[in-house]
């Protein structure tokens, strides 16, 4: 402990003059939400993007169109990907086998919406100097437009889609 305390760093943090890691190396984090899915192509080109090279970690689940019943997870470390299933959206199955309880009555009061139910994207991106606002525009690009959306799930099954197939 004493020598922790004469150290130049313990001083400055005490004094306030510490500069916080993700001040000096950068790094910054944001979360990306929305109530439409993704066009499968679109996302993989996202996230095979020259910004994912600035993405440290990155996690949460997302809702594509060509797997409408579907949340699939996500998940970023360095340069190591993983997608996988997550589950069905409670909005995929059949309103009388749904489960019941207060934990499924919460949840549905927190995450449905219509028309999707609780069907959505939400990750998290933390890297160094990331391009936040390109990032984010590009994420929303991903999204189905107005005319995809109006095509139906009938529709978006015709949507290429390379991600892994489980």
């Amino acid at each position: 402990m004493e020598t922790a305390q004469r150290s130049a760093g313990w001083l400055k943090e005490l004094q306030g003059e510490h500069t916080p890691e993700t001040e000096e190396y950068g790094i910054s984090s944001f979360v990306f939400r929305a109530r439409r899915p993704f066009h499968p192509q679109r996302l993989m080109d996202f996230l095979k993007g020259d910004h994912m090279w600035t993405v440290l970690r990155s996690k949460g689940f997302f809702w594509l169109a060509s797997r409408h019943d579907t949340a699939i997870n996500w998940s970023l470390a360095g340069h190591v990907a993983r997608v996988s299933p997550a589950g069905t959206w409670l909005a995929a199955v059949p309103e009388h086998l749904r489960p019941q309880g207060e934990q499924v009555a919460d949840y549905l009061e927190q995450y449905w919406r219509e028309p999707f139910g609780d069907r959505r994207q939400e990750l998290v991106f933390i890297g160094m100097e990331m391009p936040t606002e390109t990032m984010l525009k590009q994420l929303h690009n991903a999204l189905l437009t107005d005319a995809e959306l109006a095509l139906g799930e009938a529709g978006w099954m015709l949507f290429t889609d390379d991600f892994p197939v489980w």
